[in-house]
């Protein structure tokens, strides 16, 4: 069997009921060398659409909860580059593209792309890419919506998603790749995700939840940064 190059893996959270076409669609530009691994989390409500996917699409299931999917899914995974991407992701060619080409120029790193909002909703989501994108490129804090791209390797290097966190499992995967030296690089093509949270929830409501609870997950992990980067010394004592 050739070398799978590519692991795709995508959990399906409790509440999804099918597959976007969309994200199937843009799956098929992925070069032979792949895999693409859904993860479930309740076999007695998704095992129908789940096995209703082309033969070529792997599904697993594992318990609930976005963490413990991802990293079952990685476990699972049989090839030496990890690609996360959520349900509701979208892609245009020339984003794989580019960044297939860095994650093997540049395998010690943690990849992911910049971010933009499907307009599926009346929401001002403009002003949330903007926000992600300035606080990815300037803070080095980009989110799990901007497909986070990794060598296996590296991944249980880093120690995989935290699955006792209650929020930002993904958040926190980033701080712990920094506070172990390991580098982000930004693919400049951007992965489109939904507003259909925003839209439901109330775009103002959740954009200032969502500005708080990465916040305050974000303090103690800079503290820890600085201690490991910039006081070596005093955390040895």
């Amino acid at each position: 069997m050739p070398e799978i190059l590519l692991s795709v893996i995508i959990p399906v959270g409790p509440d999804e009921t099918a597959v976007p076409e969309g994200l199937l669609q843009d799956l098929n530009a992925l070069p032979d060398a792949s895999e693409v691994i859904f993860v479930g989390c309740n076999p007695d409500t998704q095992i129908t659409f789940l096995t209703t996917l082309p033969a070529k699409y792997k599904y697993i299931f594992a318990s609930s909860g976005r963490a413990v999917q991802m990293n079952t899914g990685a476990h699972e995974a049989s090839g030496h580059f990890l690609w996360f991407l959520h349900l509701d992701s979208r892609f245009e060619p020339q984003l794989l593209g580019q960044l297939l080409q860095n994650l093997r120029s540049y395998p010690d790193r943690l990849h992911y792309n910049l971010l933009e909002f499907i307009s599926d909703g009346k929401v001002p989501m403009g002003v949330n890419a903007v926000g992600a994108n300035l606080r990815s490129k300037l803070l080095g804090v980009p989110f799990g919506d901007q497909g986070f791209a990794i060598s296996k390797e590296l991944f249980a290097h880093i120690g995989a998603y935290p699955e006792s966190a209650p929020y930002g499992e993904d958040h926190l995967f980033v701080w712990y790749a920094r506070q172990q030296g390991v580098k982000l690089l930004c693919n400049p093509y951007k992965l489109q995700t939904s507003a259909r949270k925003y839209e439901q929830k109330g775009w103002l409501y959740l954009t200032l939840k969502y500005q708080k609870l990465w916040l305050l997950q974000a303090l103690p992990e800079l503290c820890k940064l600085i201690k490991l980067r910039y006081l070596p010394s005093r955390c040895q004592r």
